[in-house]
């Protein structure tokens, strides 16, 4: 992506959603494991990183280094290490941005209704951490009907080999 789009997107981001503004009722009251200082966090990610899971970006489709990934492992989260996703619930969903049926543990991923963009969606961040992952659509394949899709910068892969 080049600088300007870049630029763009980030001024875009942070006019319809700050991470710091107004936080529901539910994002106050869960408690995290890793509680950072905006700061703290642009020093341990890159600046593509911390404008998704700091400030609710989105990679370009197609973009990501998992989206066509298919070996064994489990998906954790770029900004804390969590584990989010299975290998095993990854499904090429043709959105251009890897797909997953349900996290690896139920409460690792919290749901939110995100308003941004005029548009309804459900947004999928990391308990722990409470970074942004991408969204949940209804729209997914069986057993649960889910579509978590979620940016490649949000995530780093652990090798069930580790």
């Amino acid at each position: 992506m080049t600088k300007d789009l870049l630029k763009a997107s980030e001024v875009l981001t942070s006019m319809f959603r700050s991470r710091n503004s107004k936080p529901t009722t539910a994002e106050v009251e869960t408690p995290r494991d890793v509680e950072l200082s905006d700061d703290e966090w642009r020093r341990r990610l890159s600046p593509e990183q911390f404008r998704v899971l700091r400030q609710a970006g989105t990679e370009p489709a197609f973009s990501g280094e998992y989206v066509d990934y298919h070996d064994d492992g489990f998906f954790c989260c770029a900004a804390c290490g969590a584990r989010l996703f299975s290998s095993g619930a990854k499904f090429d969903s043709g959105s251009g941005w890897p797909s997953f049926t349900e996290p690896a543990i139920a409460s690792a991923v919290e749901l939110h209704r995100d308003r941004s963009f005029g548009m309804v969606r459900t947004e999928a961040l990391c308990r722990a951490c409470g970074s942004h992952l991408g969204h949940v659509f209804d729209d997914g394949p069986r057993p649960t009907g889910q579509r978590y899709c979620i940016n490649s910068l949000s995530l780093t892969l652990e090798s069930e080999q580790q």
